[in-house]
Parts: structure tokens; sequence; C-alpha cells
């Protein structure tokens, strides 16, 4: 679950320079979020691969 953790705490962390992109227009904040997104999808691509290994290897047993 820590993983889950860590998706949980990116997103919170994000949503401020949302808020300052979408209401105030704030490009730096704008960037801020694209460069969250980006080590949110790293972090998806992870845990699908963890998730994979670890279903297969169950299934080996």
């Amino acid at each position: 679950m820590s993983r889950f953790d860590e998706v949980k705490n990116l997103v919170m962390s994000l949503e401020g320079d949302f808020e300052k992109f979408y209401d105030k227009k704030n490009q730096a904040a704008g960037t801020r979020v694209r460069k969250g997104m980006q080590d949110l999808k790293t972090l998806a691509q992870t845990i699908r691969a963890e998730v994979q290994d670890t279903k297969n290897s169950a299934d080996k047993e």
C-alpha cells in the first residue's frame, strides 16, 4: 500500500499548482503540473510492472 500512498501524496501535492494554473493563469504552475503528471505517469507504470510481476510469479507457484 505504500505505492498507493505515494500516488495519493503526489496528486495532493499538485492541488495548489492546479488551482494556480487554472484559476490564476500562472504559467509556472502549469509547468509544475506537467512535471508532476509526468512523475505520476512514471510511478503508475512502475506500479503496473510490479503488479504484473507479482501476478505472474503467483501463477507459477
